[in-house]
């Protein structure tokens, strides 16, 4: 029987933290980093394109090993060393109260070298006073924006690539449990004020999904659930119950946590009649024998999805933002390689490849690598997926991209 992620989560943190306290091995944690580098370089799927240096790796972290006290210590070398490839979907299955959160309720992009706030979890955020949107991010706890990407606590990649300098910035805007995030904004009017991230609120909802109508327009909110199997049964009632509306939105924007493919074929099994490709696998397999001297074969299949229950016949606009991880990515580019419906929205999460879980040999932790590419059924990578109908964040004040949603439906 499949375990609850977020239960499982929970486990390993009680067992972690009886541990942290506790006398390291160093040479255990040696052991331990040496499988975490051989396992990204045998199994991480985006090894070659993140062009980092092993070498440096090795170096540099072994290095750090004599100077760790504690399991603490230990876990964030791991963090730190997991951190070197800017990927979300790069992960520890553990964290300490100094370790960096997954993700911030806003984003920026670098424009012209600047970071600018271009997005905000809108749709799970309870109403600011305050304008984010276009605004620059000067400081974040007094600390110079640049300054503070300086000293990011990774060593071997290179923080003058624009693609590794915009994922630390968000990192630093995630930042760490423990503390705070305090910025410096410059807004839009020119007015310079400092801005608590904390201070955002974001909604905690009570249920699997929310659903309702809007005239003859029906709407499904996913609430970060598509890894619990009952949401498959949840979509099924609310789904029955706007079966005869004559479009549907389906809100994906608060499916930050991903979840399993499982729900997502449950879901989209509904909007077809025959099985229908949905998306693209692409995994590089090593010979049993001999793999240094025998050669790589590249794997590549496609996966279906099968009908199921009654058929929605209405048109339907998927809503994704930046809040949409992994699989619901998945949905999104499912649904539109089926042609079932339009995407509406903004980039995603972009959490890269299809993820294995790997255990360490001496913690009770492990983590997550992502070991096989997935891409559209036209070719194009999850990850680089925008929709067309682009919706442009331009306030926080209001929902433009459900707004958007509604409006093309009811033409």
């Amino acid at each position: 029987m499949k375990l609850n992620i977020l239960i499982y989560l929970l486990l390993i943190q009680a067992v972690f933290a009886q541990s942290q306290n506790r006398t390291l091995d160093l040479p255990k944690v040696e052991e331990d980093l040496n499988m975490l580098l051989d396992d990204l370089s045998n199994n991480y799927a985006y090894w070659e394109e993140k062009k980092i240096d092993i070498n440096c790796l090795r170096e540099h972290y072994s290095q750090k090993v004599a100077g760790l006290k504690t399991e603490a210590d230990a876990v964030l070398l791991f963090e730190y060393l997991l951190d070197e490839f800017y990927d979300s979907h790069l992960i520890l299955n553990t964290n300490t109260p100094t370790s960096f959160r997954l993700y911030a309720p806003i984003y920026a992009q670098l424009i012209n070298g600047k970071p600018i706030i271009s997005n905000v979890w809108q749709s799970q955020m309870e109403p600011l006073e305050v304008e984010l949107i276009g605004a620059e991010i000067q400081q974040i706890n007094g600390v110079n924006f640049d300054q503070a990407i300086e000293h990011f606590p990774t060593h071997c990649q290179d923080k003058n690539d624009p693609i590794v300098r915009e994922w630390i910035a968000n990192k630093l805007l995630a930042g760490r449990y423990n503390e705070k995030r305090v910025l410096t904004l410059k807004l839009r009017n020119q007015k310079v004020v400092p801005f608590d991230l904390d201070e955002i609120v974001v909604k905690k909802e009570a249920h699997l999904l929310d659903f309702g109508q809007k005239k003859n327009i029906g709407w499904i909110r996913i609430n970060n659930s598509l890894g619990q199997d009952a949401l498959v049964n949840a979509f099924d009632s609310a789904l029955n119950v706007l079966s005869e509306t004559q479009g549907l939105v389906l809100d994906l924007r608060n499916t930050v946590d991903g979840g399993d493919t499982y729900e997502a074929r449950g879901i989209m099994g509904r909007f077809i009649q025959e099985p229908t490709p949905y998306q693209m696998h692409a995994y590089v397999e090593k010979a049993y024998d001999n793999p240094a001297q025998n050669p790589l074969i590249k794997r590549l299949w496609m996966e279906l999805v099968v009908p199921r229950g009654k058929v929605y016949q209405g048109k339907v606009v998927v809503l994704v933002g930046r809040w949409t991880g992994s699989m619901g990515e998945g949905l999104a580019i499912g649904f539109d390689g089926m042609k079932r419906a339009t995407v509406v929205g903004t980039e995603m999460e972009r959490l890269a490849g299809e993820i294995e879980f790997f255990p360490f040999q001496h913690r009770s932790y492990g983590y997550r690598l992502p070991v096989a590419k997935l891409f559209h059924v036209a070719g194009t990578p999850r990850e680089q997926f925008v929709p067309k109908h682009y919706v442009k964040q331009q306030t926080n004040k209001r929902d433009e991209a459900i707004e958007k949603a509604f409006e093309m439906l009811a033409k």
